[in-house]
Order: C-alpha cells, then structure tokens, then sequence
C-alpha cells in the first residue's frame, strides 16, 4: 500500500527517488521523548516484589584484563561533574573509572591525565583519591539513586516518586537525560521516603510524628548525605563476595612502569557484575546492613545514644509515645516520690513544690486557680501566720478541725497532681 504524505501530496517512495527525504527517516521529537521515556520508566505491571527494587553493577572484566586492589581502601567520596558530558569519549572516561571501583585509590594508575575530560584530570592529578564521578543534576538524583533503589513500589507511590527502571552502580552513563523526569522536588520527597523507611530501625517503639521537626534523630534520618557513604559501603561489601573474572592473574605485587612496586596494593582479577539487591525481601536486607554501616561511616550508634542521653521536652510533638512516656517517667521520677508539704514564704502566696525548688509567683497563682474558693481560703491563712487547724476552722466557720483536715489533703493532692504536670 503506498502512504501519501498530506503535506506534500506525494508518495514516500517517489520523494526518496526524487532525493528529497533519505529512506531512513529521522525520529520525530515526539518519539525520542517517548523513547526516553520508556528507558526511565518502569511499567507498573513489571514491579512485583519478587524483583523490584534492584540494583545492579557492571563487572570490570568487560573492559580491564586485571585490577589493582588497595590492602586499605580509603574511603569512597562522590564527585559532581558538569551534566553536558555527550561526547561518547567522555562517556567513555566517566564509565571506566567508575567501574574499577576495587582499584579505590590507586584507580588514577590506570590512566592518562590526557586522556581524562580536564575535570576528571584535575582530579586525578590529585594523587591517590577514591571518588567516583556523577553528573551534576538539578534533583541529585545520581548521587542518591542508591538509596532510592532501595525503597518498593508502595513507598514510592506514598511520597509521590516516580517508578523509575532498576539502578545500576557506580553512575556508567545517563542515556535519557532522567533530570527532565524527575519532579522538582524530587531531592525533598526522597528525603521523606528514606527517613519513613529507615526510622525503625533508629527508634524503635515510637513513629516518627511523635518527635518534632528538629528533633536530632529525625532531622538525621533525612540527611541524604549522611546516608550516602554507608549504603555505598553496603553494596562495595556485597560486590565483595562477587566471585572473581578468570582473567589468569595471578594474586601478587604490582608492578609500576619504573620498576617499583606499589605499596599497599596487590593485583588480581576483577570480580564478576550482577544484581546488588534484588526485589523487596533483599532489599530490606540491605536497608539493614546500611544502618550498620552507618555506624562505621557516621558513628551513628553514638549519635543515637548521645541524643537520648540528652533529650529536652522540645524533642517531642504533642503525640504519644513511648519514647516520650520514657522521658516523662525519668524527668518525674523524682517528683513522685516527695511528699507535697506547706511552705510559708514572707513576701508571697505559699507554693506547693517538690523539695527546694521554688517556681514563683506565676505558675503559683496557676494552682491557686485549680483550687475551689474554700481551699484557696486555707492556703491564704496559711501564708497569713494562721497555721493552726483548728484556728483556720474558726476562721471560716467549721465546729472542728476535721473539715480542715480533709480539705489540706484535697489541696496536697491537686499540688502532687499539678506539679508533676508541670
């Protein structure tokens, strides 16, 4: 069947003979976005538990015959590079360095400064560093696309994220251009969903809207960044176990161009590629091994614990919890146990107080207020010099001192009562 093109009124094949179009058509823009498109996103039909979240590495045995491996790895640190990287030689660069993340510091060795894009170079002419690239995007989604993958259909769907495609670390390249996918306030609602997901694990017993917005723990568990370096520990760990390429080398010193060997460091093979994580129940074993990390990258078990050695009151919303219930039992702990007592003070109304802590005019004047007019009656004689029960019982008319009696017991236990609130 020949197709007429409306806009010029001939057929597609007699304008390819005329030379006027190629027989090869270029995509529209409609269909590279579409295109883009579906190499972001995940069809929902495809996120089952059984496989959704995962993440998954490239082995260095597609491109290096061995790899160097520090007997001490420094820590790994992530670097932004500018996002406008399209040339397939920096592509090219960015993949390889990050795929030798074995090699952590001694990675550079593997290159020449002349063959790295300059900001890669200038880097690298730093000596010894262990920091893998990423571009630098508006929602940072590359620097934190580990976490991200972390969390299940449900708990994106609950923050408002989009069902992205499974990860892949360290960053190999950003064929799609993601950033134009990603909401604006994609870095915000990622930080909501990280916190959610991993706050058991740090208050246990106790949900997290029972704490304030600046409460330490929970300002802590949003901190992306904080995060980072521990869930990247969590996956180097993984990939550890990975077993090794059989590329015929042989463990052993390595060999510089001079002559030297390289202190600190022996080769060997790269190790294998594959899944990370893979679906929920892995996952959540991860999310795991991350706060344990977290400890050994961000000392978080004595972060936690120095938090709560040192809670204030302003720590906690007005919902309840255990944890504030805890807090409460120990800041009135000692309250409780002492006997309410009257006091008489020369120049102001006599205050209710637990041993020798005076709390003043204005919350005095408070509980007097909770108090019904006869008993505020015997508080004030009491300030006034009349301290004898049976003498406040002539005074406001009682045959005996009994009423008195009974009303003083009403009056310490609306003071033990009030007091421990307060």
């Amino acid at each position: 069947m020949t197709q007429i093109d409306e806009r010029t009124g001939r057929s597609m094949e007699q304008q390819v003979a005329d030379g006027e179009v190629s027989g090869e058509q270029e995509p529209t823009p409609a269909e590279v976005l579409e295109w883009r498109r579906d190499d972001v996103f995940l069809p929902e039909a495809d996120a089952c538990p059984e496989e959704y979240p995962h993440l998954r590495n490239i082995s260095a045995g597609f491109i290096f015959g061995g790899v160097v491996r520090p007997l001490e790895p420094a820590p790994p640190e992530y670097v932004t590079l500018p996002a406008a990287y399209t040339l397939p030689e920096e592509f090219l660069a960015i993949a390889q360095w990050n795929m030798l993340w074995e090699a952590a510091q001694f990675r550079r060795r593997f290159f020449d400064l002349d063959d790295l894009p300059e900001p890669m170079a200038r880097i690298a002419d730093l000596g010894d560093v262990n920091v893998t690239f990423v571009p630098r995007t508006r929602a940072r989604y590359f620097e934190y696309a580990p976490l991200f993958h972390l969390l299940p259909k449900r708990v994106l769907d609950m923050f408002g994220l989009p069902l992205l495609r499974g990860g892949q670390w360290p960053f190999m390249a950003d064929w799609s251009g993601i950033d134009d996918f990603l909401p604006p306030d994609f870095e915000a609602r990622l930080a909501r969903a990280w916190a959610w997901t991993v706050w058991p694990h740090l208050v246990s017993g106790s949900k997290m809207k029972a704490f304030s917005a600046d409460d330490p723990i929970r300002l802590l568990a949003h901190n992306l960044d904080f995060w980072v370096p521990a869930v990247t520990a969590t996956i180097q760990e993984r990939l550890r176990d990975f077993p090794e390429v059989d590329k015929g080398k042989t463990p052993g010193p390595v060999t510089l161009e001079d002559g030297s060997v390289l202190a600190g460091a022996v080769a060997g093979n790269p190790r294998m590629g594959g899944q990370v994580w893979f679906g929920e129940d892995d996952a959540r074993d991860a999310v795991v091994e991350t706060v344990e990390a977290a400890d050994r990258t961000g000392r978080l078990r004595g972060i936690l614990d120095a938090v709560r050695s040192h809670r204030v009151e302003d720590d906690f919303s007005s919902h309840w919890s255990y944890a504030r219930e805890d807090f409460e039992r120990k800041l009135h702990g000692k309250r409780r146990k002492v006997t309410v007592k009257f006091v008489e003070l020369t120049d102001t109304i006599p205050v209710q107080g637990p041993e020798s802590e005076v709390l003043g005019n204005l919350i005095t004047n408070d509980f007097l207020t909770l108090l019904d007019g006869r008993n505020r009656q015997i508080v004030v004689l009491l300030n006034s010099g009349v301290t004898s029960k049976t003498e406040i019982a002539d005074v406001l008319g009682y045959a005996n001192h009994s009423a008195v009696s009974k009303r003083l017991a009403q009056i310490r236990r609306a003071a033990e009562a009030y007091f421990d609130e307060n």
